[in-house]
Parts: structure tokens; sequence; C-alpha cells
């Protein structure tokens, strides 16, 4: 059986969703997240800044902005310990700013993903994977990325189907 890992940055909170802002107790890549392990198994990994994002959405969508100009890489907390040990990584985050935020880039350069398979997934309001494809692609040039589900926020409670359906032409569900 392949050993997966299961690495999201979710942001709870104040998110919009459906357009208006609300305030979420868990976020939506990380529901997705939890549906993607009981359904095809592996370890979970939050990816997580050392400096918080405002509580403010508005606020938080300035900081992804100004960290995409400058394209950061924000500190993160924690490492996977054992990367070596996963064949596939299945890799959340929000659409934020047409692609992922720069915390999961600042995650995938921190390790040797050579080799390795890439699964991503985006939660969104409207705007898709955006180039989170083509942006992981460059970052993990000898990783095997395979195309990516993007699940909108507002939808995530009934995305059972579409995640399931994702898994299996991945090989990760039968």
């Amino acid at each position: 059986m392949t050993k997966n890992l299961i690495a999201y940055f979710s942001r709870k909170g104040n998110n919009y969703v459906g357009g208006s802002i609300v305030n979420l107790p868990v976020g939506n890549t990380e529901v997705i997240a939890r549906k993607i392990q009981k359904m095809a198994g592996g370890d979970m990994f939050r990816i997580e800044t050392v400096k918080a994002y405002p509580a403010d959405y508005k606020a938080t969508t300035e900081v992804a902005k100004d960290e995409k100009r400058a394209n950061a890489r924000p500190e993160l907390v924690g490492k996977v310990a054992g990367m070596g040990k996963y064949e596939v990584l299945i890799l959340g985050f929000p659409n934020w700013c047409g692609t992922m935020p720069m915390a999961v880039a600042a995650f995938l350069e921190a390790y040797d993903l050579s080799g390795k398979t890439i699964l991503p997934y985006c939660t969104h309001e409207g705007s898709g994977l955006g180039t989170s494809g083509s942006d992981i692609r460059n970052l993990c040039p000898d990783a095997k990325v395979l195309p990516g589900l993007a699940i909108v926020g507002g939808s995530v409670a009934g995305a059972d189907k579409a995640v399931e359906g994702w898994l299996m032409k991945a090989g990760l569900k039968s």
C-alpha cells in the first residue's frame, strides 16, 4: 500500500464563502483533508506559519497579496518527520491570489520531493486551481504532479463524490 501524506494549509475563522464573510470553525481545506484521510488513509500534517495571519479576512487578503508580490516564503511551524517514507503527497490549500499561498511554496521547498507523486487540491470561491498546478511543477520539477481537484469552499460538506472520484482516478481508492 502506498504511504500517503496529506499536508494542508487551511484557515479557519473569517472567510469568504458564497459572497459573504462567515466565521468557519474549521477551514474548508481542512474539511477536505479529513475526508481524504477517511477515504484513502494516510498521515496528516497541517502547514502552519510562525506568524499568524490576521483574524480579519480582508487584512489576510492584503498580506497574501504582499507575500505573492514579494515571492515570500513565510517561516513555518514544524517539519514532517521522515518525509522520505511517503510516496504520495496529497497537498491541500485555499486558492489565494490565483495560486497556492506562499506558505505552501515554503513547505514544498523545505523537502526533496524527487520521485514523489503530488496530488494537489484547493478550495476556492470561483477561481479554481488557478496557476497552482504549474507553480507546483516549477517548484518540484523532479516530482510527478497529477491533475488537481478544485472544490468550491461553500460546498465542501457535500464534496464526497468529487473527492472519491478524484482519488479513484489517482489510484488511491478503489
